[in-house]
């Protein structure tokens, strides 16, 4: 046996024996527990966003903060009253109950851009539903994530849960993590990261919710209120630095407003490149054998990322705005940016706007997160049906609305999934409720749904028109 294999196994047995205690949980005692975990988690949402900002170099430690208190209270509080323990549905007119069960063991994979915070969110989710939880760490995240994972596992134990409920892999590897995703005791791996990793859970032979990568457009329509679009798309994709995989990556607007945007941008200090330093922009931020972005500029401010490129923008820069006449690989800045980078699009009419949208969607987006400024509600639907998103954002900004909790009600979640189209199993925004098995008890009745059908209408004359089903219930 390999030593990989044998921590692994370790790791595994330890997690397992958890679960089989925390079978043996009421709701009370469960509730107890997350509520401890979310008192704790945000009691030091200051010092762990800190310590996140201190040791990745990514972000903002500030917005770290509101992340770290949008995963402990806006999850704690829509999660808190969800039944995940015993039965949590009765329907007496059909005859079927509905139990709450465990999955088992959970391996929580987490991205350096929302390390603490995510950590957060998913042993919230995880404790709630009585599964333990085993934290693989970005490297260059470890301490922050192992003070957080720290931090949880104390609340947990002094509330009542059981030993080893929460650990975190002290010695990762990618060889190790492929180990811990196809071991034969794990429930299910909750995987938030790269493209490679969530495929890698999704082809381990094990359960896997993972998510897409988010390539954000957003239409600003002739209808919408320029000013607040403006405001809002700032506010979201400024935030941290442009973190959030759903925050804002490109604008479309129509040329009948196009002065007016390109107006209310740089009156907010965004800075327009011209195309000698959209093309300096591209070499730097944007791998172009790899087609991604550079890791490089990854949660940075955008006077960083201008300097490292060579652009003499201004000191009050908050958003680099690089103009594009096309989308695909020949124009690299129309691909997934997390930093304050936005390509802007200048369409002709409507109809070539919608066109750019949907390219930008399926270039590296799909069913993950579209957005749409305007007040005409003809429009609002029209792009709805018309975009492969998980999540329409409507007049909100589209980093912190996509995660919910904050401008709408969609629930609070960092793990964002993206439908058939991101090669996820699900679009919704992730939360306890996809944590347990239901068992449904099934008691006897009789379908009276038979009795009423016309099998006149459907069966051949030559066939005769029993009714069957009857004749059969008669002998039982």
């Amino acid at each position: 046996m390999s030593s990989i294999q044998g921590v692994a196994d370790e790791l595994m047995f330890k997690a397992t024996m958890a679960a089989a205690e925390f079978q043996q949980l009421n709701q009370a005692d469960t509730d107890n527990i997350v509520e401890n975990i979310f008192k704790a988690g945000f009691t030091n949402r200051v010092k762990l966003a800190k310590m996140a900002q201190e040791e990745t170099g990514i972000g903002v430690w500030q917005h770290k903060v509101i992340k770290n208190v949008v995963a402990t209270q806006l999850v704690y509080e829509n999660i808190k009253n969800e039944k995940t323990v015993g039965i949590i549905k009765e329907d007496t007119i059909r005859g079927i109950v509905e139990i709450a069960q465990p999955l088992g063991p959970i391996f929580a994979i987490i991205p350096i851009t929302n390390p603490t915070s995510t950590i957060l969110f998913k042993i919230l989710i995880s404790m709630k539903t009585r599964n333990p939880v085993i934290v693989s760490a970005p490297r260059h995240a470890f301490n922050c994530c192992k003070e957080t994972v720290d931090i949880c596992y104390a609340a947990a134990l002094a509330a009542g849960a059981p030993e080893d409920c929460i650990q975190i892999i002290e010695h990762g590897s990618r060889e190790f993590t492929h180990t811990i995703m196809a071991h034969h005791n794990l429930a299910l791996t909750l995987a938030t990261g790269g493209t490679g990793l969530v495929h890698a859970a999704y082809s381990s032979g094990n359960p896997a919710i993972g998510v897409g990568p988010g390539n954000v457009p957003v239409l600003i329509d002739e209808s919408a209120d320029i000013p607040f679009a403006i405001e809002n798309i700032i506010l979201s994709k400024t935030f941290d630095n442009g973190t959030i995989c759903a925050s804002e990556q490109s604008i479309i607007v129509e040329k009948t407003i196009t002065n007016a945007v390109r107006k209310e941008f740089e009156s907010q200090h965004c800075y327009f490149l011209d195309e000698a330093e959209t093309k300096k922009l591209e070499e730097y931020a944007v791998l172009k054998d790899k087609g991604t972005m550079n890791p490089e500029i990854v949660g940075k401010p955008a006077t960083f990322i201008a300097e490292r490129a060579g652009i003499n923008a201004p000191e009050n820069t908050r958003i680099l705005m690089a103009p594009l006449n096309g989308v695909g690989l020949k124009y690299p800045l129309s691909v997934e940016i997390l930093a304050p980078v936005l390509a802007y699009y200048e369409c002709d009419n409507y109809k070539s706007a919608i066109k750019t949208c949907i390219d930008l969607n399926f270039l590296g987006g799909i069913g993950h997160t579209a957005v749409i400024y305007a007040n005409n509600e003809t429009r609002i639907m029209e792009f709805s049906e018309i975009m492969n998103a998980g999540r329409i954002v409507v007049n909100t900004p589209s980093g912190q609305g996509a995660v919910g909790g904050l401008f709408n009600t969609l629930p609070t979640s960092f793990t964002l999934g993206c439908g058939t189209g991101g090669k996820n199993i699900t679009t919704e925004n992730i939360s306890a409720h996809q944590l347990i098995n239901v068992q449904r008890v099934c008691r006897r009745k009789i379908n009276t749904q038979w009795f009423q059908f016309d099998q006149a209408k459907y069966i051949d004359e030559n066939q005769g028109t029993d009714d069957i089903l009857s004749e059969y219930y008669k002998n039982y």
